[in-house]
């Protein structure tokens, strides 16, 4: 019987997509660049779930649609890109899971956030590309209490016992982003959790369209029919009246280009 070898980074079409011409050594500034661009230039978006397209997770996909096919995707497709670029330049990567917490309330979501540890010089460090517009830009150390200014932003860890919780400062507030553990996950722990993500009538991603993409002093929302841009502590608004506008707002503002006439239907 012939097995398929797994697939390999293609690193120079990848350092392509994300626009990155830094250094390759496995250092720290190589780390929180290759993460910066990252975040910039492959969005976050659930638009494949609102097509009834399956989300795959091996490598050979996630480098179809985000690298070669020029889309985002969400915290298990981004992140286990970047895990293997990282992994390619000799970095040491552990696979993590969280819950997130931002609009939750008090109610306890499933645990079904991707996010990576990342051992470096005797450290560690979270990385996460897959959040979303309010998720980090560069990594942060994991040592609790330890604000980290990214631009015009600024997150801290803190220990809840052996939870670590990712906070992000809004309006002058520290405000939880997800709360997770340092327990390694495996493949089929994110298959799972993507099965739930994309399938489940309780997921948001069904309920709603979601494209994303954060930056060094703005960051775009487009949920809906409606995008906000966020500048510091203040956002606007504007509507979408028409489906080619969301068609064009698609394109011009995150990169992402569909045919005339595609329609997604939460």
């Amino acid at each position: 019987m012939n097995v398929d070898a797994p697939a390999e980074i293609d690193l120079d079409a990848y350092l392509d997509r994300i626009a990155y011409r830094g250094g390759l050594e496995p250092t720290l500034e190589t780390l929180e660049e290759i993460h910066f661009a990252h975040a910039r230039h492959i969005p976050f978006e659930n638009l494949d779930v609102l097509l009834g397209r399956p989300i795959r997770l091996d490598l050979a996909s996630l480098q179809a649609k985000l690298v070669q096919g020029c889309r985002g995707g969400y915290c298990f497709e981004q992140n286990e890109l970047l895990a293997a670029v990282l992994e390619r330049l000799g970095f040491t990567v552990t696979r993590l899971a969280g819950r997130v917490r931002m609009g939750a309330g008090a109610s306890i979501r499933p645990r079904s956030h991707m996010m990576l540890q990342v051992h470096l010089d005797g450290h560690s460090w979270l990385a996460d590309v897959g959040f979303g517009s309010a998720g980090l830009l560069k990594p942060v150390r994991l040592i609790p209490d330890e604000i980290s200014p990214q631009f015009a932003w600024a997150y801290r860890l803190v220990r809840e016992g052996e939870l670590w919780v990712l906070q992000f400062l809004l309006a002058g507030q520290w405000t939880d982003l997800y709360a997770f553990t340092l327990e390694p996950q495996y493949p089929i722990d994110y298959e799972v959790a993507s099965y739930f993500t994309s399938t489940h009538p309780r997921s948001i991603f069904l309920k709603m369209l979601l494209v994303q993409r954060p930056g060094a002093e703005v960051r775009y929302v487009l949920r809906d029919r409606e995008l906000s841009i966020t500048r510091g502590d203040e956002t606007a608004s504007q509507p979408i009246e028409t489906d080619d506008k969301l068609l064009a707002v698609l394109a011009e503002t995150f990169g992402l280009q569909f045919p005339p006439g595609t329609r997604f239907l939460p």
